[in-house]
């Protein structure tokens, strides 16, 4: 059985004529003689009458709600279920013979960690049921049960995770994953003009770039779909384009991705709204970092670009962190030194591996165009450079043109 999962996005699926397109992309699968799983999001954004963030509201503030978040999730799945109803009326309009699972009826079981559930086993025997009576199966994303039953969400991107999951437990051949992008970009086209859409890149490549503020999949689909060695592509709903395949390369069926390693940068990310915190240590006190970390921990703050020397602590937050951090480290009666309103610019490569010299070219890059650089850190597949806010975007051309990206 040659199976593929689509996954289509908000704004996909949103209205009727979007919806259209989305019937042509599952009749093609169909005529090139897949099963095919449809993995759908709520329809639109925030403020569209069934979108997550919208239903969400019906209840209030979330920082005053006295709802649980067990109960919360009960609404919270609603806008996927309409999606998937909606999108079963309009293939059968069509003459496809299409049904709608929630993720707990087509086998996802979750942990119970209300609004951010991890995935635990996928059962897809109902789904393979339906394709056994030739029906395309639409099942709700950002969803499934705990093993007692009860609904759970499975936090940001968990459409995506969805696909992925599925991608791996019926074996597909691949999982498309539609946007309102032709793929994976070398970097955020509102920035760079000239950015191109990436042919292919590895898992390893699209987990780092999601990871540092490229928004076409969430990093927990990606990592699901390497484990598996199930192969993604982005792509447009919008458009015919081939989109951007993901895989490690080599093959799987008749499918081959060869990944060619002759670049040493992919592409470049930014994430904006940072903050750097800076703490002297005169003291040297061994035990000041530990403590710092532990009652950051604790509140729920998650650090970036930790530096620990003699007689520093450095590391940055999410600006909407800011205020609790500090409040957190007046405690300590610390001397603490703050540079709101930083970005934080990836470099992410593959090749970049055992290459000498490509943190001189960033250095070298960033300072012909006068931007300031206040902190540094790397991986084997990535170089990030901290920067003021205000810099974010030169810093991101001057990096994209550096590495020859356009």
């Amino acid at each position: 059985m040659k199976i593929l999962v689509q996954k289509f996005g908000g704004t996909s699926v949103a209205t009727g004529e979007q919806r259209k397109l989305v019937v042509g992309k599952i009749s093609s699968a169909l005529q090139e003689g897949y099963k095919v799983a449809v993995v759908v999001s709520a329809m639109g954004r925030m403020g569209a009458a069934y979108a997550t963030d919208t239903l969400k509201g019906l209840v209030g503030d979330e920082n005053d709600l006295e709802i649980s978040k067990k109960d919360m999730d009960l609404l919270m799945a609603c806008g996927e279920i309409i999606s998937g109803v909606v999108m079963v009326s309009e293939l059968k309009a069509n003459g496809i013979d299409a049904t709608c699972l929630t993720g707990g009826q087509a086998g996802i079981i979750t942990d119970d960690r209300f609004s951010d559930a991890r995935i635990i086993r996928v059962k897809p025997a109902e789904i393979l049921r339906e394709f056994d009576d030739d029906k395309v199966v639409i099942v709700a994303g950002f969803q499934g049960v705990t093993k007692d039953g009860r609904i759970t969400t499975l936090g940001r991107g968990g459409s995506d995770t969805t696909a992925s999951a599925l991608g791996v437990a019926l074996n597909a051949e691949r999982v498309d994953i539609y946007t309102d992008v032709d793929g994976v970009k070398t970097a955020d086209p509102k920035i760079v003009d000239n950015a191109k859409t990436l042919e292919k890149v590895t898992y390893n490549e699209i987990c780092q770039l999601a990871h540092e503020g490229a928004k076409v999949i969430h990093p927990r689909a990606v990592e699901i779909a390497m484990q598996g060695n199930i192969p993604l592509r982005i792509l447009s709903t919008f458009s015919d384009a081939e989109g951007t395949w993901v895989t490690n390369g080599g093959s799987k069926g008749n499918l081959v991705t060869d990944i060619k390693n002759d670049r040493t940068i992919t592409g470049i990310t930014q994430k904006p709204n940072v903050c750097q915190f800076i703490i002297d240590n005169p003291t040297k006190d061994q035990q000041l970092s530990l403590q710092v970390f532990q009652s950051l921990a604790q509140e729920q703050i998650s650090l970036d670009f930790i530096t620990i020397s003699e007689t520093k602590i450095i590391f940055t937050v999410k600006e909407s962190d800011q205020n609790k951090a500090v409040y957190i480290l007046k405690g300590f009666g610390l001397d603490v030194s703050i540079n709101a309103k930083c970005a934080k610019v990836a470099a992410v490569g593959a090749g970049m591996t055992g290459v000498p010299g490509v943190m001189a070219q960033i250095v070298e890059a960033l300072t012909e165009k006068g931007v300031r650089i206040l902190q540094t850190a790397d991986s084997y597949t990535s170089i990030w450079c901290l920067v003021p806010q205000d810099d974010m975007k030169k810093a991101v051309r001057a990096l994209h043109e550096k590495f020859q990206l356009g």
